[in-house]
């Protein structure tokens, strides 16, 4: 499948993929820092953003769609930086070709199977899709009742493109992920890896909890664990400097 990115510097490659119902535009100002010391290429994954939709979803899939944009751009030996879904993807990535990434960065997510807990939040996805807007601040206003956090509700809202002349739509496969959220919310493989791996959690975010550290280490032996305080799921654009201090500094060492 050909996926949309986008190319910021030059030097090392660095790819960083987002997670669920976000796009490449989510992580564009870290980026642009990152840009001063990498070759960064932001990638939107099936049914994200501008790249293709697709009715099926797997997280070997979306390592495949990675390999071949990795081939496709020449990317031999690169570093590799995912957040929630997208860090699952990038740990089966290396899970396949750990010959391909030097180093691993995975952002607020564990390898393994995840409760339901996006109820409330494609709730208020469909009410928005039923409704007539002529404004992203309609928007927000029916997304309220259904996400309370104001964070997560921009993160939501990037999502919004102008289908039409006053007519907002979805730049993400909602049906397709909503049918696919058992898969979505799956465990990955056991499969030991050797590849150089931060896990950077939130302190507020229940993704990954100390009773999971010893599993995370089993299969990432060469793994560093690193805490951001105050910091919940997305630790990147909630203490965006603390994290960009733990990537540059684990990248460039």
């Amino acid at each position: 499948m050909n996926l949309y990115y986008k190319e910021l510097g030059t030097g090392k490659p660095l790819v960083i993929l987002h997670g669920l119902f976000g796009s490449l535009d989510n992580w564009q100002t870290h980026a642009k820092r990152l840009s001063d010391y990498f070759r960064v290429i932001l990638v939107d994954q099936r049914n994200h953003g501008h790249s293709n939709w697709s009715n099926e979803f797997s997280y070997e899939l979306l390592a495949a769609d990675l390999i071949e944009l990795t081939d496709q751009l020449g990317l031999k030996n690169f570093y590799l930086m995912g957040h929630s879904m997208g860090g699952k993807t990038a740990m089966t990535f290396v899970q396949n070709f750990e010959n391909r990434v030097e180093k691993l960065i995975v952002v607020d997510i564990g390898i393994k199977q995840y409760p339901m807990h996006h109820k409330e939040i494609l709730l208020g996805i469909h009410t928005v899709s039923s409704s007539d807007m002529s404004s992203r601040s309609e928007a927000e206003k029916l997304l309220i009742p259904f996400v309370p956090d104001f964070g997560t509700r921009q993160f939501l809202l990037k999502n919004l493109y102008w289908k039409e002349k006053e007519k907002l739509a979805w730049r993400m496969n909602v049906a397709v992920l909503e049918q696919q959220m058992e898969n979505i919310l799956a465990p990955i493989p056991q499969k030991e890896v050797f590849t150089p791996t931060l896990f950077i959690r939130g302190e507020k975010s229940g993704y990954i909890l100390k009773e999971d550290f010893s599993e995370l280490e089993d299969v990432f032996p060469d793994s560093t664990i690193e805490t951001i305080e105050n910091a919940g799921h997305w630790v990147h654009a909630e203490k965006p400097e603390e994290f960009l201090n733990l990537v540059l500094a684990y990248l460039l060492r």
